[in-house]
């Protein structure tokens, strides 16, 4: 059986999505839900946009919505 290290050890990573709002566009909904999760949960690890849309009012976009996966290991 070889020897595991440091860097080759298990790990285990918790999931959640997220919902960030915004005004202004995709990327600041995307900053917006992790810069929030990051103040509860520590150890953020990654993250991937699973859904993406927006609000249309008078004819202009009005809101961007994204449904972000975040996860975090599991100590």
């Amino acid at each position: 059986m070889a020897k595991k290290t440091n860097e080759s050890r298990d790990r285990v990573y918790k999931r959640i999505d997220l919902v960030g709002v915004s005004s202004k566009g995709f990327e600041d909904a995307i900053e917006s839900a992790v810069k929030r999760a990051s103040e509860t949960l520590t150890g953020l690890r990654w993250f991937e946009v699973t859904e993406m849309r927006g609000a249309i009012q008078n004819d202009q976009v009005n809101e961007y919505q994204v449904v972000v996966t975040v996860s975090f290991e599991v100590k």
